[in-house]
C-alpha cells in the first residue's frame, strides 16, 4: 500500500495518513458564529472517513472580519465551550483538527457584521465613497494580536493546531498584494514590508501558544492578476518564512474571486481526466526544490493515482482537497479499502452555489450522498 495511507508527523503530532480536508466554509454555524452539534457531527463524520487532518471553514477573529452567513466565529472566549465540543467530536473518532483562523478585510460583509470594512488600503466601489477604510498602524499591530488571541483560544479548546488564512484575497492576503496595498509606511512597497503583518502575527501566536502548538499558514501559489502575489514573491515569502517563523507547513492555493478579476486555477470545474488535476503542481515543484517547510497542496486534486504520484515523486507532503470530501466523506476510507476509482465529485460548485443561497453545504449531484 502507498506511502499516503502511512502515518505521517506533523509539527509534534502525528496524522494517521496524508490526506487534509482543506478549509471550507459549512455555513453550519449559529447566527452568533458559535459551533453547532450539527457541525460537530459534520466533522466527526470525515474523521470516521480516515480524514488524516480536518481543518475547519474560516473562524473570523473579530467581529468586523465576517464574511458569511452562519460564519464560525472565535473572536470571544464565549466561543470556547462550542469549539471544544468540536474538536471533542472529532477526537473521539481519532481524528486531528486544526482551527482555520482568519479575518475576510475589506470583503467582510458589513450587512452581517453592521460595522465598517477595514483593509490594507481604503477601496473604492462604484460610488464615491469607500467600501473599506485603511488601517492604522495601531490596527494592525492589534489584529496581529487578535490572531494571536484566537490561536489561543484554539489550543484551550483542544483542537490540534490552527491555519492561519493568508490566501484567497482575505485580509492577509490584502496586504501581500499590491493592487489592494498602496499604503506608505512599513507595511507596504517591499514583499518584506507587504509580508510584515503575517510575520508579526506569526510571532504573536507564538509567543502565546507556545512553540510546540502546531501553527500552519494557507496562501496563494499567486494571486492571477495584474499587481497581484506572483509565484517568484511566493517562493520568496516562503523562504523568508522558512528562515524567520516556525509554521509547521505551507498549504498553497491560489487565486482571488473578488469582483471576477482573478481566478482560482486554470480548471475550475467539470468532470477532470487525471492530466488537468493538481493545479499548482508546477508551484509546488518550485517550492519543494527550494524550501524545507513540508507542503500541502490543494486544488483540483481528484484521483489516488495523482494524490500518490505527488507525495512519491516529492512533490507535496500533504493532499488536500475539498469538495471531494463534500460529496464523499469517507472518500478516503473508500481508497484504503481497494476501491480506487476517482472521487465521485463532478466540480461543479453546486454545493457552494446552494450554501451562498442558505442551504445546507452538501452535494446535490453526487449518488453516493
Amino acid at each position: 500500500m502507498s506511502v499516503i495511507f502511512d502515518p505521517v508527523k506533523l509539527g509534534n503530532i502525528t496524522l494517521t495518513n496524508r490526506f487534509v480536508r482543506a478549509a471550507t466554509w459549512e455555513g453550519m454555524a449559529d447566527e452568533q458564529g458559535h459551533s453547532t452539534p450539527k457541525l460537530a457531527k459534520f466533522m466527526k463524520k470525515l474523521a470516521e472517513g480516515r480524514v488524516g487532518l480536518i481543518i475547519t471553514g474560516h473562524a473570523y477573529v473579530s467581529p468586523e472580519g465576517q464574511a458569511h452567513h452562519h460564519q464560525l466565529a472565535v473572536y470571544h472566549d464565549k466561543f470556547i465551550s462550542k469549539l471544544t465540543e468540536m474538536a471533542g467530536a472529532v477526537h473521539e473518532a481519532h481524528g486531528k483538527i486544526f482551527l482555520q483562523i482568519a479575518h475576510a478585510g475589506f470583503r467582510a460583509d458589513r450587512r452581517l457584521t453592521g460595522l465598517e470594512p477595514i483593509g490594507p488600503s481604503a477601496i473604492m466601489e462604484d460610488g464615491p465613497d469607500p467600501i473599506s477604510r485603511a488601517m492604522t498602524e495601531e490596527e494592525i499591530e492589534k489584529m496581529c494580536s487578535v490572531f494571536g488571541d484566537a490561536a489561543l483560544r484554539a489550543q484551550k479548546a483542544g483542537f490540534d493546531g490552527v491555519q492561519i488564512h493568508g490566501g484567497h484575497g482575505y485580509l492577509i492576503s490584502q496586504f501581500l498584494a499590491p493592487l489592494f496595498n498602496w499604503r506608505s509606511d512599513g507595511y507596504a512597497g517591499s514583499l518584506r514590508n507587504r509580508s510584515r503583518m503575517l510575520l508579526e502575527t506569526i510571532h504573536n501566536i507564538r509567543a502565546k501558544v507556545g512553540g510546540e502548538f502546531p501553527v500552519i499558514l494557507k496562501i496563494n501559489s499567486e494571486d492571477f492578476f495584474e499587481q497581484g502575489f506572483t509565484l517568484s514573491e511566493m517562493l520568496e515569502l516562503s523562504q523568508l518564512l522558512d528562515q524567520e517563523c516556525k509554521v509547521d507547513a505551507i498549504e498553497i492555493s491560489g487565486g482571488n474571486s473578488y469582483r471576477g478579476i482573478g481566478r482560482y486555477a486554470p480548471v475550475r470545474s467539470g468532470k477532470m481526466s487525471p492530466s488537468e488535476e493538481a493545479w499548482y503542481r508546477d508551484s509546488a515543484i518550485q517550492f519543494k526544490s527550494r524550501i524545507s517547510i513540508p507542503l500541502m497542496l490543494v486544488g483540483g486534486i481528484r484521483s489516488l493515482e495523482i494524490a500518490t504520484n505527488l507525495i512519491e515523486e516529492g512533490f507535496a507532503d500533504y493532499i488536500s482537497m475539498s469538495r471531494p470530501f463534500i460529496c464523499e466523506p469517507a472518500l478516503v476510507r473508500r481508497w484504503e479499502s481497494g476501491d480506487e476509482r476517482p472521487a465521485l465529485c463532478k466540480s461543479d460548485t453546486l454545493c457552494f452555489k446552494k450554501l451562498l443561497d442558505g442551504d445546507d453545504l452538501k452535494c446535490h449531484v453526487c449518488p453516493a450522498v
